[in-house]
């Protein structure tokens, strides 16, 4: 079941997760950037302020068309408590989603809070169904156990 994993990073958490995951799941990537890189004080001040807004950012690529894959995977830092504006533009970019399952993932510094429920339901509005959610701090992010797990659920999923 051809699998894709969509994700944004700006620490690398995110990306190194979503790496590990594609190479034990073979998932493609789909690496999500911000137009304008946040320095990490804008991060912390005007990106903050966006995410707990749930607004976007300008991303690249600005289309993401999911119609060849049964299984997409999006994986997202918690800002604020709440998925990235970058992760917001991606949600919106997607195309060919409706009818798809979705695996939602989060690295956070301890306190997540409902970043899962709100991307879950950003992408259960697009049409996608919500097969699983997983979270990961950055004290775990070493944790091949913890990452099993999630390896775990995407394999499980593309039987």
């Amino acid at each position: 079941m051809p699998t894709c994993i969509i994700y944004h990073s700006e620490t690398g958490n995110t990306k190194k997760v979503a790496k590990i995951v594609a190479t034990a799941t073979g998932a493609d990537l789909i690496e999500v950037k911000t137009v304008s890189h946040y320095s990490m004080m804008a991060m912390y001040t005007t990106g903050i302020n966006k995410a707990r807004k749930g607004e976007p950012d300008e991303i690249e690529p600005s289309e993401i068309d999911v119609s060849a894959y049964d299984l997409i995977v999006v994986g997202t830092p918690v800002w604020a408590f709440r998925p990235t504006p970058a992760i917001n533009a991606a949600v919106s970019a997607l195309s060919g989603c409706e009818g798809k399952r979705a695996v939602v993932f989060e690295t956070n510094a301890g306190i997540p809070k409902n970043t899962l429920e709100v991307l879950s339901k950003q992408l259960t509005e697009r049409g996608l169904s919500i097969a699983g959610t997983f979270g990961i701090s950055d004290k775990e992010i070493n944790n091949k156990e913890k990452i099993g797990v999630l390896i775990e659920l995407v394999n499980s999923l593309k039987k």
